[in-house]
């Protein structure tokens, strides 16, 4: 499946989730599936984007790990749908809106957190997506820049 429609899979599923443990399980799919899309991103991509596509691996990877995996079969993994990147422009530009979007969810968890350290968590997760987007955003700059360039 190509990386949009994972994409928009994912933002329909954070929408559904009904409560906290239902957000993170969300939150830690969306970081999985921006760490596939960041590793495509590096292998296959425009050479001038492989640097931010290697952090934004990383740091994906990094919300995943304070996640922790949800208990989910293979199979239910979006990111191991992944078959193509399609449209790089248009896949990193959903992307960004879905780890935004990832974010202000887990505000919501943390404000509701009844103990520490689930705020906490939520509080690394949520600086965990806002760096992968600020990934995501110097990708899409960099796109555009090269697109200015003269031929």
């Amino acid at each position: 499946m190509d990386a949009v429609r994972l994409i928009g899979a994912s933002r329909c599923a954070l929408m559904r989730s009904g409560d906290a443990s239902g957000t993170m399980a969300e939150a830690w799919q969306a970081h999985a599936l921006a760490q596939a899309i960041g590793s495509r991103v590096a292998v296959s991509g425009p050479p001038e984007l492989r640097g931010e596509a290697l952090g934004l691996t990383e740091l994906a990877g990094r919300g995943c790990g304070i996640l922790g995996a949800p208990v989910t079969e293979v199979g239910s993994m979006r990111a191991a749908r992944l078959t193509e990147l399609g449209d790089a422009r248009r896949a990193l530009f959903e992307l960004g809106g879905l780890l935004a979007e990832v974010g202000i969810a887990l505000v919501g968890v943390a404000c509701a957190a009844v103990d520490e350290g689930m705020y906490w968590q939520c509080m690394e997760a949520i600086d965990a997506a806002d760096e992968s987007r600020d990934r995501v955003l110097e990708m899409l700059r960099r796109l555009a820049v090269r697109d200015q360039e003269p031929a």
